[in-house]
């Protein structure tokens, strides 16, 4: 009994629909053959299809490739390098945020995003269900993934991915060249640097521009929640931290991390973002001698870190009283770099503001009046003590050590 002939496509197919069938035939036929997914997909499409031309021949490829190894109906998005996120609503609207500008730009099928969650998280041994409806993972480019799905979202599963930053942006990109010599004295100057912002406002990639910076000779520590921050470095050392699951041994949060990452001899210090206990831990290592560490967090103005950062360092010690929270803060950290993103997408620094002792009882005091601007995007305002060396040298001494 002769074999089955395999099946072939004579004439090349003018709709959307016939395409979709041969991926789908190509995909059934090697989804369980070892190999090479590309040139698996390859050979199979020049025999099934061999009057396709070759442009159709590779989207295709691409398709089957998408499918079987990528992130399926989404991967054309991922591929596309202005996009920066990937949103998915309600398991089935697909937004994307692209140069800025976030926009829809389709729909899925129904079930394909919970399919393709699986194909995502398994490799990674990440679990997503009713008993645990929340992930925070990032694939093997580094891209951020986060997807919610009943009971808690409301709606339908909810996925939100954040493209990794290969191309590390320099720092004239988001200041004009006195912003970009101010960073540069501050990092030379070894400095402890709070790089503020909202969401998708620059943070990271502002944050990867001020490592670039760092001499190579000096030994990096980079420690983050989910590993993002596109660094290249002579001497670096990365950790991130383990979230709880339901089947991987005990969390290891970023405030372990810090204490572990000073027993390794660190230059620097890089927090990716500090939100939680970390904060207390990383202003606790700059208070024993760590200077020129660098950090983001979230928030509004430069004002509203100190805010923040005080909030934060009172949930991990709350017998603390405010006024020492703030001697704290004062004595760890030097400036606070605040970013912002417009109206048409661009990122670019907004203020860079000292952290000085306020004047007055610091029980009457806001976080404005701990902070003094030396620069802002519009230009460079005087600063009260003689400018940036002035200010290395108010906070190091002329040997380079803190001053109380």
């Amino acid at each position: 009994m002769s074999a089955p002939a395999t099946p072939t496509v004579d004439d090349a197919p003018d709709r959307a629909g016939e395409l979709t069938s041969l991926v789908d035939a190509v995909c059934e036929q090697i989804s369980t053959v070892a190999g090479d997914v590309r040139q698996l997909a390859g050979d199979r499409v020049r025999v099934m299809a061999p009057l396709l031309d070759r442009n159709r021949q590779a989207r295709v490829v691409d398709d089957v490739v998408a499918r079987l190894a990528g992130l399926g109906p989404l991967d054309r998005w991922f591929r596309d390098p202005a996009v920066d996120e990937i949103l998915v609503n309600r398991g089935r609207e697909v937004w994307v945020d692209r140069s800025g500008t976030l926009e829809p730009v389709g729909t899925l099928d129904d079930h394909r995003l919970e399919h393709l969650l699986e194909r995502i998280l398994a490799p990674i041994g990440r679990r997503l269900d009713r008993t645990s409806p929340v992930v925070d993972a990032r694939l093997a480019d580094g891209s951020r993934v986060c997807a919610v799905v009943e009971p808690l979202a409301v709606d339908g599963p909810v996925l939100a991915i954040r493209r990794f930053a290969a191309r590390i942006r320099p720092l004239e990109e988001f200041t004009d060249d006195a912003g970009a010599g101010l960073c540069r004295e501050l990092v030379d100057g070894g400095c402890n640097v709070v790089v503020s912002g909202p969401t998708s406002s620059g943070k990271t990639s502002l944050l990867a521009a001020l490592v670039g910076l760092l001499p190579g000779d000096e030994r990096v520590i980079v420690l983050e929640d989910t590993s993002e921050l596109p660094v290249v470095h002579r001497h670096l050392v990365r950790l991130e931290a383990r979230p709880p699951t339901a089947d991987l041994p005990a969390p290891i949060g970023l405030d372990a991390l810090v204490t572990t990452a000073l027993r390794l001899r660190p230059d620097r210090l890089i927090v990716g973002e500090v939100r939680g206990p970390e904060v207390l831990a990383l202003v606790q290592a700059i208070n024993t001698g760590h200077d020129g560490s660098l950090t983001t967090c979230h928030a509004n103005s430069a004002a509203d870190t100190l805010l923040r950062l005080e909030s934060l360092v009172l949930q991990a010690a709350p017998s603390w009283p405010m006024a020492a929270i703030r001697e704290q803060l004062r004595r760890s950290l030097d400036v606070v770099i605040h970013v912002r993103r417009d109206a048409n997408g661009a990122r670019a620094i907004d203020t860079i503001a000292e952290v000085v002792e306020p004047d007055g009882p610091s029980a009457h005091t806001t976080p404005a009046d701990g902070l003094r601007v030396l620069y802002r995007r519009r230009g460079r305002e005087p600063s009260a003590g003689g400018g940036t060396r002035a200010l290395v040298r108010r906070r190091r001494g002329p040997t380079g050590r803190r001053q109380a």
